[in-house]
């Protein structure tokens, strides 16, 4: 039965092109070369001899020449075949990681993706290689039978034999050397997630002083790495073994039956020289154990790229957003973990429009993830997220993206340029602000969603402003919070923000607070917050507690339950965290 890697593999053949297809031709016509150089040289043996007509040397020499000519020129075609499959399958892989829903790519850790999108991609991308070089490893096997067949049948029949001996040893190859490569594979991948995890907490694991027991999880998987590739060696070793004992007693034995032919008068001494040369073609099977052992390799590779592949991809639907400022839904929503719990429970939530709804709870009461189904980040397990009336299920992706835009605490700042960076790379980059002013809503918009963000500053005083490539504008961990939150600010209903805040200094902080707050943005906002002075300034304040909504009001109304204050872990005789203050 096929699996999905050898699926992936048959589409992959497809990708190299024409390249691919001269790769097979030159090498079809290389290996006819071959076959028909054994005969050529055994009539040049006969010419020598004065028995035949004296231009078949000319003959061989000539079919030397295009055995160089079409091995020069299949090593290209192979090489740029096998570079543009990569890259087809590196470019489909990757867009399909970006297309998950992000619960489904957390399952594998980086390292692990990294691993299969550069390592495994790359094996698989040899497909259109490793299947015309196999077929053409055949070709000499199956040429020298029908040869000797031709000869004389009872050397054919002496080939016949040897050949199903190291068939049936190379058989148990494929077998041993693919249970191997899988699991090295495997193995290598945990290392290498691992060993992301631990590089992007390297400071806390120094300041901990647990670095050699970081390094042991880290290498936990090395006993089995280390065991899977000395299994592929073994089957590689045994092939090998088994080849270099049978060929040679394969070809003595040929040698022996075209000796009693000769003696019978059936066969030539030139007929003789090349029922040997065949003989030595038909055996030497080393190449096809090399192109199994590459197979092995490139199906192992195959198997894993197709693993992440088979995974559902996030789907859109056709339908825009209607006229409207960001009415926010949730109905029924039920969100659960990877070991089936429940993070969200039902939550029934309804966000009128250009509301700043705070949302607040205990640690894992399931914010991060309201705020995440809110702008389909990921999708609900049941029930419907609706912005203004429009299921985000339905809504086309460049629709939802326009009108969602997300502030995370340590964002990723994506695009070439400052001005790309903030209008999600979708609109041209905006005149410096000291030019004349242009009608352009788009650049108004992005520059006030810098001010906004308190990072026009810092922008206007580098070389070229907003025109300014991202990798020439260093910048503090606080303004690349900063440049993430004003992207956020740039979407044009709904603004969610998860923690967005928690780099800056506290002026700052409260400039943008008040920024998010005002009554005159009329987007509709949703604020991810522990800190009670934003609770305050609130429209409203969602409370969740054990993945369910425990309250939906005032933060001045809500203040009156002493479980709600305690989320905040803050005590009532402070005066701006006081009802009195609260929710005005």
């Amino acid at each position: 039965m096929a699996t999905d890697g050898d699926r992936l593999l048959r589409q992959a053949i497809g990708y190299g092109g024409g390249w691919t297809v001269t790769l097979g031709a030159t090498a079809l016509l290389g290996a006819a070369a071959e076959l028909l150089l054994p005969a050529v040289l055994g009539l040049a043996v006969d010419a020598a001899l004065g028995t035949a007509d004296g231009r078949w040397p000319v003959a061989a020499c000539g079919l030397v020449l295009l055995i160089v000519a079409t091995d020069t020129l299949g090593g290209l075609a192979g090489g740029t075949a096998a570079a543009r499959t990569t890259a087809r399958l590196r470019h489909r892989l990757l867009r399909h990681l970006l297309a998950l829903d992000p619960r489904a790519a957390a399952r594998h850790p980086v390292g692990d993706l990294i691993g299969r999108l550069v390592g495994q991609a790359a094996d698989a991308g040899q497909v259109g290689i490793t299947v015309v070089f196999g077929f053409t490893a055949l070709l000499p096997s199956l040429g020298s039978i029908v040869a000797l067949l031709l000869l004389d049948w009872p050397l054919a029949v002496t080939l016949v034999a040897g050949l199903l001996l190291l068939a049936v040893g190379l058989r148990a190859f494929v077998t041993d050397a693919s249970a191997a490569a899988t699991g090295y594979l495997t193995a290598q991948g945990q290392i290498a997630g691992r060993l992301s995890e631990a590089l992007r907490g390297a400071r806390t694991i120094a300041a901990a002083g647990t670095v050699p027991a970081e390094i042991d999880r880290v290498l936990a998987p090395l006993p089995r790495l280390r065991a899977h590739g000395a299994g592929t060696w073994r089957a590689l070793a045994l092939a090998s073994a088994r080849t270099a004992a049978v060929a040679p007693l394969l070809q003595l034995a040929v040698v022996a039956v075209g000796g009693w032919s000769v003696a019978a008068g059936r066969l030539t001494p030139g007929q003789l020289f090349a029922a040997v040369q065949y003989a030595a073609l038909g055996a030497g099977v080393g190449t096809v154990v090399a192109t199994l052992n590459r197979l092995v390799r490139t199906r192992a590779g195959a198997v894993r790229v197709a693993a992440l592949l088979a995974e559902p991809e996030r789907r859109y639907g056709p339908a825009e957003l209607p006229a409207g400022a960001g009415r926010l839904v949730l109905a029924g929503v039920t969100v659960r973990g990877a070991d089936g719990r429940p993070v969200l429970d039902g939550i029934d939530l309804a966000v009128p429009p250009g509301t700043a709804l705070a949302v607040v709870g205990p640690s894992g009461a399931g914010k991060s993830t309201l705020a995440a189904v809110a702008g389909r980040l990921c999708d609900p397990d049941a029930g419907e997220v609706l912005l203004d009336g429009v299921p985000l299920r339905r809504l086309a992706r460049a629709s939802l993206r326009r009108a969602v835009g997300y502030g995370f605490e340590r964002p990723v700042l994506v695009g070439d340029t400052i001005a790309e960076v903030i209008g999600l790379a979708g609109d041209v980059a905006p005149t410096p602000p000291e030019a004349p002013p242009a009608p352009d809503p788009a650049r108004h918009r992005l520059l006030a969603a810098a001010r906004a963000a308190a990072i026009d500053g810092f922008v206007e005083r580098l070389p070229e402003g907003y025109r300014t490539r991202l990798a020439d504008a260093p910048m503090s961990g606080g303004e690349a919070q900063r440049l993430g939150l004003a992207r956020a600010l740039y979407a044009e209903r709904l603004l969610v923000l998860d923690d967005a805040t928690s780099s800056l200094d506290t002026a700052t902080e409260h400039r943008i607070a008040r920024a998010v707050a005002a009554h005159a943005d009329r987007r509709t906002r949703l604020i991810v917050t522990h800190r009670v002075a934003t609770a305050a300034a609130a429209d409203l304040v969602a409370w969740l507690d054990g993945g369910r909504l425990r309250g939906l009001g005032r933060h001045r109304d809500l203040w009156r339950d002493p479980d709600y204050r305690a989320v905040f872990d803050a005590v009532p005789a402070r005066p701006r965290d006081s009802p009195a203050g609260a929710g005005r």
